[in-house]
């Protein structure tokens, strides 16, 4: 009779083979998934990207601030307070006006540009 270790050390091959196996099935049916449906960078039927105009933190009014996505009148009010207290030297410092955190941030960075006071 063989010793336990044997038969576990058999079955941990048989294990891995399987995984292995399940492994190499997943690349290539990855694989083939890619080159059936390439991804391009741009698509000719997209439609291009719209310029958006850029809204000076230091100069803009209530108006162009609350067109902004996340921002209404209230936090439009906090950000001209802000900056009637002391103007926006970097566009990263929004962050400080109470109600705006990260994810509104990010979402206004590319928006954002501050002119120097």
């Amino acid at each position: 009779m063989k010793n336990d270790h044997t038969l576990a050390l058999r079955s941990d091959r048989r294990r891995g083979r399987w995984l292995r196996c399940l492994l190499m099935a997943c690349f290539a049916g990855l694989l083939s998934f890619a080159s059936v449906h390439p991804v391009s960078a741009q698509d000719d039927d997209a439609p291009q990207a719209q310029e958006v105009a850029l809204v000076d933190l230091n100069t803009a009014t209530e108006a162009e601030l609350v067109s902004l996505p996340g921002i209404g009148p209230s936090k439009a009010q906090a950000i001209i307070a802000r900056r009637d207290r002391r103007p926006f030297r970097r566009v990263a410092e929004v962050m400080r006006v109470r109600g705006i955190g990260r994810a509104t941030y990010r979402a206004l960075r590319d928006r954002l540009m501050v002119s120097q006071p």
